[in-house]
């Protein structure tokens, strides 16, 4: 059985050559004036399909047999993955079916769309998207794509990881002092830790969740994959995942520490990105930006890494928060 590794996440920067974007690490003089700090952002907002997930999606449905393409693909997603498995499908000439929750918002269901793919709408509340997907993927004979726990999935997302790297050293920010991410099943930030722990063992990674959503903060105390309490709700769609995933967790045990952030806090990192960095980043990709702004992250005389790991936002939620309409409930 395969293994995540670092020499997978390796394989996989070679696999989605050509395919995935090398997105650029971003510096802003503004942030860096506002937080004395140097901060370096990995803009995964410009990827394929708006998000990180087609770094892992790409590397996993790339290695199916013709055979396996031909029988076509399932995915459960409340949105990014679902645009990045429709994505990728599209490009190996595969099917895919994708579960959603019917509070997806429109524009990643949309996205899934117009990417090919066939939408299934369940509810989270009363529904289980593992269990839909198991039965569509049994039914159809199709590949199941899972979210984060699969492990190409997760050396797919650690290139992220390498690539911060590489140009953080380019950029003479190395060694670099931190690195923030967003975490919610843990895959991107579990592909990360296999990079940072090969190449750059010492620099802490932090991981940033909602305040309310906090399964990785409360699994690690524990020592257990645990989920969190029933929770108002957040503005961040892509982080609402109910407890780390099983093949992430003993990766991600790895990291220094959890923050948390309010929908207020990460409404003003939204914000902060639309109206300095000129930037559109979703909610759930803003977080590790929001740790940053709210002192949560110490950053002065420091060279920080973050990443912003998503741009699909509901338009009409993006309106209401860069014009200050916004009102938060977690």
């Amino acid at each position: 059985m395969h293994t995540a590794s670092f020499s997978g996440v390796q394989d996989a920067a070679r696999q989605i050559a050509g395919h995935a974007v090398r997105t650029p690490l971003i510096e802003s003089p503004a942030l860096n004036e506002r937080v004395g700090g140097r901060v370096l952002m990995k803009a995964e907002t410009l990827q394929v399909a708006g998000a990180f997930k087609f770094r892992g999606a790409f590397n996993r449905i790339s290695r199916l047999t013709p055979d396996e393409l031909k029988r076509g693909v399932v995915a459960y997603s409340s949105g990014n993955h679902a645009q990045a498995v429709a994505c990728a499908a599209r490009l190996m000439g595969a099917r895919a079916v994708i579960v959603m929750p019917a509070d997806s918002p429109k524009v990643k269901v949309d996205g899934v769309i117009a990417f090919g793919g066939e939408v299934r709408m369940y509810d989270r509340y009363t529904e289980s998207r593992e269990a839909i997907g198991e039965e569509i993927a049994a039914s159809r004979g199709s590949v199941l794509v899972r979210p984060f726990d699969d492990p190409f999935v997760i050396e797919g997302q650690g290139t992220t990881g390498l690539e911060i790297i590489e140009q953080a050293k380019a950029a003479g920010a190395a060694p670099l002092d931190q690195l923030v991410c967003g975490a919610s099943g843990g895959g991107l930030i579990a592909g990360i830790n296999l990079a940072m722990a090969a190449l750059a063992p010492h620099v802490p990674v932090i991981a940033v969740e909602p305040r309310h959503y906090n399964d990785m903060q409360l699994s690690i105390a524990a020592g257990q994959r645990v989920t969190y309490a029933p929770a108002p709700g957040t503005i961040c769609d892509a982080l609402m995942t109910d407890r780390p995933g099983e093949l992430t967790f003993p990766i991600n045990r790895r990291v220094d520490r959890v923050e948390t952030v309010s929908d207020a806090e990460v409404a003003e990192a939204v914000r902060y990105a639309f109206h300095t960095l000129k930037l559109v980043v979703e909610p759930g990709g803003a977080v590790s930006l929001a740790a940053v702004l709210a002192g949560k992250v110490e950053t002065r005389g420091r060279a920080t890494a973050l990443v912003l790991s998503g741009g699909n936002v509901d338009p009409a939620l993006f309106a209401a928060i860069i014009e200050d309409r916004f009102t938060p409930v977690a």
